[in-house]
């Protein structure tokens, strides 16, 4: 995370900076980039650098969770405009991931990113949508929820689902960057894959 002085910058200079490290981290992963790079394209020393970030991986992961909120917000506004129904607010949301998927610089920076990824890489990924220990980020989630189109028996099952179609989500998620689908592609196999999970696997 920033350390208090930055975010005391005014919001240009925030802004500024941020777009710099983006710039770094979309052409190389983070264990390639180079700080010097950052504060040459954002005008600023390396002791203020230092002033608003520990090292590039507070700067790096900052950048992650600041994309996670995005889509967690996306997300809880999709199953608002949706009623409740999961599924089809976590089509809503893939969408949404991925509709900048043409920008390149965009592009570059996640595929680094999942490249690259690492069991911290990936909380950071997931972390604002579902953690087990976090009640207090899940609880919005169950309540704006439509439990009784799902076939579940109580709150742990539900968890499990939740945790089921993430796990799918950000699969799809890494296919896009990394193998370079184009954006109906990208949909189709999510879709697919969803209509899957609503209809289950085995015969009764």
């Amino acid at each position: 995370m920033p350390k208090k002085t930055f975010f005391h910058l005014s919001k240009e200079k925030q802004d500024t900076l941020i777009q710099c490290a983006k710039r770094e981290f979309s052409r190389v992963p983070l264990h390639e980039a180079s700080i010097a790079n950052i504060i040459k394209d954002a005008g600023i020393s390396r002791g203020s650098f230092y002033q608003y970030f520990e090292e590039k991986e507070d700067l790096y992961y900052y950048l992650l969770n600041q994309s996670s909120q995005k889509n967690s917000d996306r997300f809880i506004a999709a199953l608002k405009e949706n009623n409740g129904d999961v599924f089809e607010a976590f089509i809503d949301s893939f969408q949404f991931m991925i509709q900048n998927h043409t920008n390149q610089e965009h592009k570059n920076f996640f595929r680094n990113a999942f490249l690259n990824m690492n069991y911290k890489t990936e909380k950071t990924f997931t972390n604002n949508i579902y953690e087990e220990n976090r009640e207090n980020q899940l609880l919005p989630i169950i309540e704006l929820m439509n439990t009784e189109t799902l076939n579940i028996q109580g709150e742990r099952e539900l968890q499990h689902i939740l945790k089921i179609i993430i796990a799918v989500t950000f699969d799809n998620l890494i296919q896009v960057f990394v193998k370079d689908l184009t954006y109906e592609e990208a949909l189709k196999n999510y879709g697919e894959q969803m209509e899957l999970l609503k209809r289950g696997f085995k015969k009764i």
